[in-house]
């Protein structure tokens, strides 16, 4: 059954690390017979959120950017992906400032399928785990059924390209093509 497929990459620099296992993804993913879309979230105009309040009775946001298209993105697919570099131990800005903007619709992003995407310059997991754990709060314990497919480490990777000689290709690759 042919899946629609989501993949969200929030790194600046295209045919970066992370970038790079995103095409990897969908590549494997197309070859399995499945519908993808990737959005470029450095592309879009997102702005912070405000905190205001406003979208908690309205499901909708006050400020006018490219945020309500991919809202309505996330809650169409069936599979989405989360890619970001990893700064100083974290998700880049980007990818945060989407996940804090989808507060209006948060709810209707249910029954997904999810898997997440990172590139760091570190070599251990282990030094991944605080990425991890904001992926996990958002997608565990704020959306509704929401099923964590896999993890793709791209470890050790600094420069751009550094990733091509990295098992992660092979593993994005696979994790896309059994999506």
């Amino acid at each position: 059954m042919s899946k629609n497929i989501l993949v969200l990459a929030s790194s600046f620099r295209k045919k970066g690390n992370s970038d790079l296992l995103c095409d990897e993804f969908i590549r494997g993913a197309q070859e399995a017979g499945h519908n993808t879309e990737k959005i470029y979230l450095n592309d879009k105009k997102i702005n912070f959120c405000r905190g205001c309040g406003v979208c908690n009775s309205t499901h909708k946001c006050v400020q006018n950017d490219d945020m309500a298209e991919i809202l309505d993105k996330m809650i169409k697919a069936d599979v989405i992906v989360m890619a970001t570099p990893v700064y100083f131990y974290g998700m880049n800005g980007q990818m945060k400032t989407l996940i804090d903007r989808c507060v209006p619709r948060y709810t209707e992003i249910s029954n997904k399928e999810f898997y997440f995407i990172l590139a760091a310059a570190d070599d251990s997991i282990n030094n991944m785990r605080r990425v991890i754990e904001g992926f996990r709060g958002f997608s565990e314990d704020c959306l509704d059924n929401a099923k964590e497919k896999g993890i793709i480490y791209g470890l050790g990777a600094w420069n751009i390209g550094d990733i091509k000689s990295k098992p992660a290709m092979e593993q994005a690759y696979l994790a896309g093509k059994n999506s």
